[in-house]
């Protein structure tokens, strides 16, 4: 049974599109915001480009479910050819959201989503990594657009305690640090709510 106090996120990506390191680094960023947190990978067959699914629960309570999250808040889809072969708005709550990488509008993308009448968001997650990056790299400005559509996190609280986290994972790396904070920054400007 889930609570009103909890956010419940489903990501699907494929293998290499860094699903699961984003779902491992908001769960990171809830925890040093003193949220209670969980975040996991399921995946088939582990090979590059294979779909995965990776599930995030934030809480201001102690969480005791331990499954993988059916009924989520938001969906969050790194690769909008999944949205062809996998139901991906399959127990979407209503007033919840999903979140594509895509160029297309919300408007334009609506009519894959398998008569989902909900809140559709999108950001081109590709072009703005590659700009900044210079690789496409989806998972850093759809954790972004997450943090944004759906409130989880304080935005300031968040751009600080990644800031950190990134600190720690690329010291020998600072160019990582800015590019990546510079790419936050650029997504949460650029998702459209539709």
């Amino acid at each position: 049974m889930v609570t009103n106090d909890m956010v419940e996120i489903r990501w699907h990506g494929r293998g290499g599109q860094g699903a699961k390191m984003a779902c491992l680094l908001l769960a990171e960023v809830a925890g040093l915001e003193g949220k209670f947190v969980q975040g996991f990978p399921e995946y088939g067959p582990e090979r590059m480009g294979a779909p995965i699914t990776a599930y995030n629960r934030i809480s201001e309570k102690r969480c005791t479910i331990h499954s993988n999250i059916y009924y989520p808040n938001y969906v969050v889809v790194l690769d909008e050819t999944l949205l062809d072969s996998v139901d991906v708005t399959e127990g979407l709550k209503e007033g919840g959201a999903i979140i594509i990488n895509t160029p297309s509008s919300p408007a334009e993308i609506r009519s894959k989503l398998r008569g989902w009448t909900g809140k559709v968001c999108t950001i081109d997650a590709r072009r703005i990594s590659e700009e900044i990056l210079g690789k496409n790299f989806p998972n850093t400005p759809l954790l972004a657009a997450v943090i944004k559509v759906s409130g989880a996190l304080e935005i300031e609280r968040f751009f600080t305690d990644i800031e950190e986290s990134f600190k720690h994972k690329f010291a020998t790396k600072p160019q990582v640090i800015e590019g990546n904070m510079a790419t936050l920054k650029k997504s949460m400007e650029e998702v459209q709510v539709g």
